[in-house]
């Protein structure tokens, strides 16, 4: 039968021993003596060998000596470990996988998770960039804890919160016949090279679905799609977090008919806990993304 060992009666052998006497480690650790005596006592009885010697109780037997740096030892394993995971139940240490929309990962995301880091040193991030449907796809196989995204469709292994909302709006070139209109109507648009992206099915099931129907191209990926736009070649909607503001060859025109928004919230699994350094990334970003300011 293995035998069991308690922390508590190890830190008393070494609190006597590092003060010379019974007594003196009483006072040390605020215990009565005869409560200290006892507990060392009942460790010998487990060990099968008395630790202090009889006629001077505060002097080591050689098994005593053997024992003392393997007690010390043991003790701060324990204690590490200890802190260890109540840092973690706490959320202050661990590991957590986030993935976003490329356009929150860009323009939230720098300042947010400096933020985040500074009030967790301790959590390591895994931050992942990818469109709306692999996001949720991410979340939905466990390989992130959490998404921030929008979510196209229903799915029940999957829980939404929404944090805010982000309009949509025509981009096309400075130069553009269009381009110094404060808004758009889609009418407008009829005429114009339209080109698609991932986030042109928000016109679907709208009385601007022509322009995605009849749409010319479709570019999946942000760097072409900017290309395109910046050589003339068409126009296309995103929403306005997705606009780089430093460019200066393209521009944002809200549009209002059809007035359209993606929302956008945290993912998660439905009927799964997060890990307590998910849970504090989860509590950061409803303290932080949630408001309005967070579209600016």
């Amino acid at each position: 039968m293995a035998l069991e060992l308690k922390i508590q009666p190890l830190r008393y052998v070494l609190a006597v021993s590092e003060e010379g006497s019974f007594h003196s480690a009483s006072r040390l650790l605020h215990r009565s003596q005869p409560a200290l005596s006892m507990a060392i006592r009942d460790l010998e009885e487990r060990l099968g060998q008395p630790l202090f010697e009889k006629s001077q109780k505060g002097q080591l037997t050689p098994f005593g000596e053997y024992c003392l740096p393997r007690f010390r030892e043991l003790i701060k394993q324990h204690d590490r470990l200890a802190n260890e995971l109540q840092y973690v139940a706490q959320g202050q240490q661990g590991r957590v996988a986030l993935a976003t929309v490329p356009s929150i990962a860009s323009r939230l995301m720098p300042e947010f998770l400096a933020a985040f880091i500074a009030e967790y040193p301790n959590i390591n991030i895994n931050l992942h960039d990818e469109n709306a449907e692999f996001v949720c796809r991410m979340v939905a196989n466990g390989e992130v804890d959490l998404g921030i995204s929008s979510v196209w469709a229903q799915d029940e292994h999957l829980s939404y919160t929404h944090l805010f909302e982000d309009n949509i709006g025509v981009v096309l070139h400075r130069d553009h016949r269009l381009a110094n209109r404060e808004s758009l109507q889609w009418q407008e648009l009829k005429e114009e090279r339209f080109i698609t992206n991932g986030t042109s099915r928000l016109l679907k099931n709208t009385a601007a679905a022509t322009l995605v129907d009849n749409n010319d191209f479709y570019i999946s990926n942000m760097i072409s799609l900017l290309a395109m736009l910046e050589a003339g070649s068409g126009i296309t909607t995103l929403p306005r977090l997705a606009f780089p503001v430093d460019n200066h060859k393209l521009c944002f025109v809200p549009l209002n008919e059809p007035k359209l928004i993606r929302q956008i919230g945290i993912i998660k699994l439905a009927n799964r806990s997060l890990s307590p350094s998910a849970q504090a990334l989860e509590r950061v970003i409803l303290k932080r993304l949630i408001s309005p300011s967070a579209q600016a």
